[in-house]
């Protein structure tokens, strides 16, 4: 098995070769090229009684490697897999099941691994070189790619993909898996109708666009919704009146540059009800802050952090690297513009889970007030290597029910 592994790629390279050397590349359509390479690893494979899957196998190889991805087209069809880390040409890291692994593929050099990152870059109209060496981009089909080139990159280049989920995920799918309850699930339909400003935490993987888009389906379908993104990758479904802005990276000659707070601040000109931010980094928080403090209620956005408390802190953080406003002033900002955070977390066994969902209910004694609602508890269950519990309401009090009664919602939390 292995030798007819090692005949196939040494015929993979001579095709890649041959056509290259060859064919007008440029002069042929996508179908014209496919069509070539399909007749001629037909005739050079014609006496080793390969099987059709094998001949598609490597026509697809030879295919993608001109006009596609390379080895990239084939890893990203597999479904299982939900982010591609590549560590320069002959280091290639899947993370499959939630588990990571090393692939035993590689790109044939590092040129080739350049060449590929070029057309991914290109596609989305964006530009890497030495000048510009760190870009996020997408792939078409909404995956979130992030690459970074020597010298920032010691080793080599570095890619790093996202992978876009296939199917749409919805709450439901998410109460399937675990991730919370029917009962949370309602009571958070209920804040995102009534408008509440939603802040959704978590560390790297846990989620929080996922959560995102599921909790966008709450969105009463005639409102005029305005996302922004550094890469756009929501999925935002049933809302007609949407939409989408992505910012822009430097190009050469270091001018036009569009960043998350120039869409913000452009977006208050839309004539938004709601502003959804992917993701807040810098000092573009002061800016959504801002947006939701002025009439835009039920906006939603993400950010990293290890629980609420401490997204809150980080807000801090980034509101202060823009302006010299005095801390009073921003956690006065923060506690009247967001409403309700919710923490995700990855859990040990690679699960991810809703583990805290609180109000802010002002400042006190200098410091905003954080009121937990519900938190994730493990039950008797759960093992070392299994994570079972659910959220549980805690014994404290709501007190933001105004915008519910507003909106005409009885519900109690």
């Amino acid at each position: 098995m292995t030798a007819v592994r090692t005949d196939l790629t040494a015929i993979e390279k001579e095709i890649k070769t041959y056509v290259r050397e060859n064919f007008s590349l440029s002069e042929l359509s996508d179908e014209e090229l496919f069509e070539k390479v399909k007749e001629l690893v037909m005739k050079r494979t014609a006496d080793m009684a390969l099987p059709v899957s094998g001949m598609v196998t490597v026509t697809e190889s030879v295919y993608s490697s001109i006009r596609g991805f390379g080895i990239l087209d084939m890893i990203m069809k597999d479904d299982q897999v939900t982010e591609v880390m590549i560590n320069g040409c002959d280091s290639i890291w899947i993370e499959k099941k939630g588990r990571l692994q090393k692939l035993e593929q590689s790109f044939e050099s590092s040129a080739v691994l350049e060449d590929t990152i070029q057309r991914i870059v290109s596609l989305a109209g964006r530009e890497v070189n030495q000048a510009n060496p760190i870009v996020d981009t997408r792939l078409p089909d909404g995956s979130r790619v992030n690459v970074v080139l020597p010298p920032v990159s010691v080793d080599g280049p570095v890619v790093t993909i996202r992978k876009f989920s296939v199917s749409h995920m919805t709450m439901d799918t998410l109460i399937g898996l675990g991730s919370l309850t029917e009962e949370v699930a309602e009571v958070l339909k209920q804040f995102v109708r009534a408008g509440y400003n939603i802040f959704i935490s978590g560390g790297t993987g846990s989620g929080k666009t996922t959560f995102l888009n599921a909790l966008s389906d709450y969105i009463p379908a005639g409102e005029r919704v305005i996302t922004i993104e550094d890469s756009a990758e929501l999925q935002i479904t049933g809302v007609e009146n949407l939409v989408r802005l992505e910012t822009r990276n430097a190009n050469t000659s270091g001018s036009g540059e569009i960043q998350i707070r120039d869409l913000i601040k452009s977006s208050l000109r839309m004539r938004p009800e709601r502003i959804i931010v992917g993701e807040v980094r810098g000092a573009e928080a002061l800016d959504m802050l801002t947006a939701m403090n002025t009439g835009h209620d039920g906006s939603l956005s993400t950010g990293h952090a290890n629980s609420a408390a401490d997204m809150l802190t980080r807000l801090e953080t980034m509101v202060l690297s823009g302006t010299e406003l005095p801390l009073p002033a921003i956690r006065s900002q923060i506690a009247s513009a967001i409403d309700i955070v919710v923490h995700l977390s990855r859990m040990r066994d690679h699960t991810r889970k809703v583990t805290e969902i609180s109000e802010l209910t002002g400042v006190k004694n200098g410091e905003i007030v954080v009121n937990p609602i519900y938190v994730f508890e493990e039950n008797e269950k759960s093992t070392e290597s299994q994570v079972h519990g659910s959220l549980k309401r805690t014994e404290n009090t709501f007190e933001s029910y105004a915008k519910l009664r507003r909106s005409g919602i009885n519900m109690e939390v």
